[in-house]
């Protein structure tokens, strides 16, 4: 009980930086097949199966930690799996923005996620992949960085102004 009030501060959080106003007053579902909390470190762990929703917010992961400073704010985020999934919608205008990779770690304080290991992220039809990527949800950058002899990949979908042979009537 007492780790699901605590990563309710940690989507909360996020929800305030730049997603839709409405999603901070819903419900927070968490479901995991394990939850433990140490009052000694301020962590808490949830493994197996873990998924969390609140209003748009979605994530799914194998493992999640989340790590309180000595004064039980909500520090930090780690969530794993094969893979780990993040979801939400950002605004009514950017949309849903998708997430997966290896490992996602989410920074409390500068509003940073960070995307690790076979990463991607998704938003408005256009894509980036690689092995990191850093998506700030205060101010919306993205930087993607390539890995493992592999390069990065954006996608930009087609705007309506440069598709060739449509016509508007």
């Amino acid at each position: 009980m007492a780790g699901g009030v605590l990563f309710a501060g940690i989507l909360a959080a996020s929800n305030v930086a730049n997603a839709l106003p409405s999603d901070a007053n819903e419900p927070i579902r968490l479901l995991a097949d394990k939850a433990t909390y140490s009052e000694r470190s301020g962590v808490t762990s949830y493994t197996g199966n873990v998924t969390i929703t609140q209003g748009t917010l979605k994530m799914a992961a194998d493992n999640l930690t989340v790590n309180l400073t000595p004064t039980r704010a909500i520090e930090s985020a780690v969530a794993t799996g094969r893979p780990a999934t993040i979801q939400q919608i950002v605004t009514q205008e950017k949309g849903l923005a998708k997430g997966q990779a290896n490992r996602i770690d989410y920074n409390v304080k500068t509003g940073l996620v960070t995307l690790t290991g076979n990463a991607r992220l998704t938003q408005n039809g256009g894509s980036f992949s690689g092995n990191v990527i850093h998506y700030s949800l205060k101010v919306g950058d993205i930087e993607a960085k390539a890995g493992n002899n592999q390069r990065v990949e954006l996608v930009f979908p087609p705007q309506a102004t440069n598709r060739v042979g449509v016509r508007n009537r």
